[in-house]
């Protein structure tokens, strides 16, 4: 009682207050002087005593002290004023350290103040112990008492929970927790997804080992991809053919009837959809069947067929479909949208990805030091290992760079992250608040930017544009810019030329100059020239025309400018060798006079190239001139 008395001492209360709480204490404590045995009683009755006593500040200085320990039923009866604040005395450090935690994680000062008042001290006092006792095994009990809590609404709920999910990530900022809080649930084992299928058991057997097997050297996503690819088959098996209870059965028209059925079946994933999969899901499951069947027969496993079933003509052939590259409007005016997005996350992953070509996964999987300085050779960004396990460098226009300055400026220091693919503890450049972000904000940002921009569909529908369309016209434009296959591919971190070989195809100026030229010639041979009119123009439409128009003595050359400037275009005039004679005079007044006009006209297209070329021809011009003229 006497620590009690100094506690109310300390809080600074009135007489009166004092003799209050203090008469209700030892009211309370001359009814109940063992409140361990009290704390047995049902939750309803102890809160109904409290209420008639008011002795709660005693019960809470009791629980806050560690002299009785918290259990959720009256927890979520009562909020327990002044709780917090006995627990943090006593663990004042530890408390210190995760406030600064939170801080430095960018949270706000009040939510900082309810992780730790509500939820830290809360499970304190419901463990008891030091912070550093908190495992995750503690956080997982509080967890699912929580939900067998029945006093605690659904709100009230929610709101535990969101607290508990930000008390795991201050533990694991200051040390207690090895590993960050998941926001998703621990993926099932191999041995759970293939007992979840029905299946005969000496298939199901020899595809869990087959999977383990290839596990060794695949990457996490590869093995999902395999399970997902082989569960199918072994659905089909066991509804169609439920004889063949092992590998060995099989016969080709099994596998003859499992293609038809794979072409139409329904999806199947996280998600079932009533939805058909795609040609890629269908063209998947064949590849995986017709390596399955063919390893194991390599290894010599005794469950393999005794005959090869599986070809290359099975495998459904897919669409080799362009790049789905944006046209230069559009990709302006998205663009600038972009610049104006309210989400700093999907303004800067966005700006990045379309100024580096970036995939989506490899853009989360930047870390803190990819931006580096090499001096003269520029800035570039160094990407990490991606779906192609090769590493690369992309170099950074002056606008990517700042976006990605002002990330890293906003992004706050917090600890590493263990990387999902290798365990190692690492500083991912696109975290917040201390935690990972994902590809959805950068989807919901594209397709926000889109619609402000007002793009849409022929229909008029708003125009769907994904994040790797950002990719495609990022190569797009640099293959059309004129950039080799070699340098694309080291930007795009392409293996085979091939990949990089359909960048080139899209409104490639090679291809059109090509064309141009070929449409020129089929003119020349089957325009038919209507009675009355000439058959070169005349000197004023030519004049008017939109091409890179050269003078020559006998007529007139008409180049589009997809073309670019004629490598021949007055090559005699501005010869050395050439001599002109006085009989020449009128025409090369006339050849200079147009000349002039073009390179005016050329200043007014902001042709530069062209103004050049004409200027100098006039030079030449003038020259000749100069020379037939007596003097």
């Amino acid at each position: 009682m006497s620590a009690y008395v100094e506690h109310c001492q300390r809080l600074g209360c009135g007489d009166r207050a004092l003799r209050d709480r203090l008469r209700s204490a030892r009211g309370f404590l001359a009814v109940h002087p063992d409140p361990w045995v009290w704390m047995d009683q049902p939750a309803t009755s102890r809160v109904t005593e409290l209420r008639r006593t008011r002795a709660w500040p005693l019960l809470v200085f009791l629980i806050g002290t560690g002299r009785l320990r918290l259990d959720l039923e009256l927890a979520a009866a009562k909020n327990l004023t002044g709780l917090g604040a006995i627990v943090e005395a006593r663990h004042a450090e530890d408390f210190a350290a995760a406030r600064a935690a939170g801080h430095r994680l960018g949270w706000t000062a009040a939510w900082v103040e309810t992780v730790l008042g509500d939820c830290l001290a809360v499970l304190l006092a419901w463990h008891g112990g030091a912070v550093a006792d908190l495992n995750q095994q503690v956080f997982a009990e509080f967890d699912e008492q929580l939900g067998q809590t029945m006093q605690l609404s659904r709100s009230s709920l929610r709101a535990y929970r969101a607290r508990l999910a930000s008390l795991r990530q201050l533990m694991f900022e200051i040390g207690v927790h090895d590993a960050p809080p998941r926001r998703r649930p621990w993926s099932r084992t191999l041995e759970q997804r293939f007992a979840e299928v029905a299946m005969a058991e000496a298939i199901r057997t020899v595809m869990l080992r087959y999977v383990q097997t290839r596990a060794s050297v695949l990457r996490p996503r590869s093995v999902e991809s395999l399970v997902n690819d082989l569960l199918p088959f072994a659905e089909f098996l066991t509804a169609q053919h439920p004889e063949v209870t092992t590998l060995r059965d099989l016969e080709r028209h099994h596998v003859e009837e499992f293609l038809i059925w794979n072409r139409t079946r329904s999806w199947r994933g996280r998600k079932a959809r009533p939805q058909p999969v795609s040609p890629a899901v269908t063209q998947a499951a064949v590849l995986s069947l017709r390596n399955l069947l063919e390893d194991i027969a390599a290894w010599g496993w005794a469950e393999a067929p005794a005959s090869r079933l599986v070809f290359a003509a099975d495998v459904p052939k897919l669409d080799r479909a362009l790049p789905r590259a944006l046209a230069p409007d559009v990709d302006a005016r998205l663009m600038a949208a972009v610049a104006d997005l309210p989400d700093r996350f999907a303004r800067t992953g966005l700006q990045v990805l379309r100024g580096s070509g970036l995939r989506v996964g490899e853009l989360l999987d930047l870390e803190i030091d990819a931006v580096i300085d090499y001096g003269p050779a520029g800035t570039w960004l160094r990407v990490p290992l991606g779906k192609l396990a090769t590493e690369r460098s992309v170099p950074l226009d002056e606008e990517t760079l700042a976006a990605l300055d002002q990330w890293a400026h906003h992004r706050g220091v917090h600890r590493p992250i263990p990387h999902p693919r290798t365990g190692r503890p690492t500083d991912f450049l696109f975290t917040e608040h201390g935690r990972r972000l994902g590809a959805t904000r950068l989807r919901n940002g594209l397709l926000a930017a889109a619609a402000a921009a007002g793009l849409c569909g022929p229909d008029g529908t708003p125009l769907t544009i994904t994040p790797h369309q950002l990719r495609h016209t990022y190569a797009t434009a640099l293959a059309n810019a004129g950039m080799s296959l070699q340098a694309l591919m080291a930007l795009l971190g392409h293996v085979t030329p091939e990949m990089t070989i359909r960048y080139a195809t899209l409104a490639s100026p090679t291809l059109r100059g090509a064309y141009d030229e070929a449409m020129g010639k089929m003119r020349r041979q089957l325009t038919l020239t209507p009675v009355g009119r000439p058959i070169v123009p005349d000197k004023i439409s030519w004049l008017a025309s939109e091409m890179l128009k050269t003078r020559v003595a006998h007529g007139y050359c008409s180049r589009h400018e997809s073309q670019g400037p004629c490598p021949y275009a007055n090559i005699c005039e501005t010869c050395d060798n050439y001599t002109p004679a006085v009989e020449f005079e009128p025409a090369l007044t006339d050849q200079l006079a147009d000349i002039r006009a073009l390179q005016t006209d050329a200043e007014e297209r902001g042709w530069t190239a062209e103004q050049e070329r004409h200027r100098h021809v006039a030079t030449a011009l003038e020259g000749h001139l100069h020379n037939i003229r007596p003097r």
